[in-house]
């Protein structure tokens, strides 16, 4: 087989917060997309992060937590309830290790 064969464009896939906590904050499961292939880099940036300092983990973050048109959800402007966001990160964690 060639690799041209199965090197795609990335999909956005989606995603569903329904833990119990979540629901009963926010009446609902919240979702959000992330593509189902990452480049390189982002693998690095990930490995590179330092874990005691979650603010360089929640900036890369930004780049993975999506909406349904492939747009980034956080920006300067707008940030998650950390509740939301420890959770979108445990979830992208558990994605990319797939």
């Amino acid at each position: 087989m060639k690799l041209s064969e199965i090197a795609t464009k990335p999909k956005l896939n989606k995603i569903v917060l329904d833990k119990e906590e979540i629901v009963s904050v926010y009446g609902e499961p919240l979702e959000f997309y992330i593509y189902d292939r990452q480049p390189l880099e982002v693998f690095g940036r990930l490995a590179n992060a330092e874990k005691e300092n979650f603010a360089d983990v929640a900036n890369l973050m930004k780049d993975l937590i999506l909406d349904e048109e492939g747009n980034r959800v956080m920006d300067e402007d707008r940030q998650l309830p950390f509740d939301v966001l420890v959770e979108t990160m445990a979830k992208v964690s558990e994605h990319l290790g797939k």
